[in-house]
């Protein structure tokens, strides 16, 4: 069985990404793109988040492509409404969230 270095529990029980998660403050933009495309850039993620795990997540739920660059998560389509709610239901504080 693995133990967290962070907080000496086990990997299964680790609450490091939770309390990391409640400590965020992340930001929902818009921004206009080559070809008049338009793409809704994440940002705001500190270290200790799975950032390919939450934009995987986004995309399914958003039903949209994008990537993740750095500490970014940019989806293609405007989804600056509907990102907010699927960020809360993934555990991140609704406050820590900028729209």
């Amino acid at each position: 069985m693995e133990i967290c270095p962070k907080c000496g529990l086990p990997k299964q029980a680790c609450v490091c990404e939770q309390i990391v998660k409640s400590s965020q403050r992340i930001k929902v933009t818009a921004e206009k793109r080559k070809f008049g495309k338009i793409t809704t850039q994440i940002s705001g993620f500190e270290k200790g988040i799975d950032i390919k795990k939450i934009a995987k997540a986004l995309k399914n739920e958003l039903a949209c492509g994008g990537t993740n660059k750095g500490d970014t998560i940019e989806l293609q389509g405007d989804h600056r409404k509907k990102v907010k709610p699927i960020l809360v239901s993934l555990g991140f504080d609704e406050e820590s969230i900028e729209d």
